[in-house]
């Protein structure tokens, strides 16, 4: 059973994570300077906890924990000595250090791999990007012409809001299905082809990860024209190129930390409530 949980590292999203499970577990907070959050517990260190709740990403070096809001830095060996013998450790973006932990002997849980995350994740990341063109755009979202390329999650999520706002909405996919569904949504629905034609779009959202946008592309771009990747690394930009054409782009990668984190520590918590409560190993 888990009773004990331990929140470890991480942006503003891991100190709303925490208050979300106090209620439920007894919850500790180690790696955020202590300004930054309140009525959680400070971990006891001499305690070994059920279970560990670590950011996203985990680690950026495969040594340390990610931990931004924290003076020091913490060993990922310090974490499992946190950790009771076959405890479980739920982390986004485990990377190198999965494989360390469960040569721990400890169990690793992905939350970033879970629908319900995602799903909701992705509502959080379509509402920041959506901020960032009307902070950036000199025009109003009703009425302008926009390319979302990708139809995912994300994309879909996004689709919604803007057609809802009186966007001139364009996807293009690769799969026939998804163009179809994006026409559904009260899009109008491409293939990538259309990337290789001169474009008027006000404003370009990404979703691919893989580079789409290369300087051929590019070049086809009017220069008013805000590209907004929200692709995880490597993105799909050639940000480089694009700036030397007097292109405007943002690489807009964790936007849910960023603009969100009461929400986005609450669909953590939440899901790892849903992980606990399917295997049955909720605090009862």
């Amino acid at each position: 059973m888990i009773k004990s949980i331990l929140v470890a590292g991480g942006d503003l999203r891991q100190t709303f994570l925490a208050l979300s499970l106090k209620g439920e577990y007894n919850t500790y907070v180690y790696g955020i300077d202590e300004k930054y959050y309140a009525d959680t517990n400070t971990c006891e260190c001499t305690e070994k906890y059920d279970a560990v709740i670590l950011p996203i990403p985990v680690t950026n070096d495969g040594e340390t924990l990610f931990a931004p809001f924290y003076k020091d830095k913490i060993s990922l060996s310090e974490i499992s000595s946190k950790i009771k013998k076959g405890g479980t450790v739920f982390g986004g973006k485990f990377g190198k250090s999965k494989e360390y932990f469960e040569n721990q002997g400890f169990e690793t849980v992905d939350y970033l791999e879970r629908e319900d995350f995602a799903v909701m994740n992705s509502l959080v990341t379509a509402e920041g990007a959506l901020q960032l063109a009307m902070e950036e755009s000199p025009e109003t979202i009703f009425g302008q012409k926009i390319l979302i390329t990708g139809f995912g999650r994300i994309a879909k999520s996004l689709a919604r809001i803007l057609v809802a706002m009186g966007a001139d909405v364009t996807v293009c996919a690769r799969k026939k299905s998804d163009i179809v569904w994006a026409e559904i949504f009260g899009c109008k629905g491409e293939s990538f082809d259309i990337l290789d034609k001169n474009t008027d779009f006000g404003i370009i959202f990404n979703t691919v990860p893989s580079g789409i946008f290369d300087r051929r592309r590019i070049s086809l771009i009017g220069p008013d024209t805000l590209i907004i990747d929200l692709a995880s690394k490597p993105g799909g930009v050639d940000f480089v190129f694009a700036s030397e054409q007097g292109i405007r782009t943002i690489w807009a990668l964790s936007l849910p930390g960023k603009v969100a984190p009461v929400t986005s520590g609450e669909i953590i918590a939440r899901t790892v409530k849903n992980i606990i409560e399917e295997r049955g190993e909720g605090n009862v």
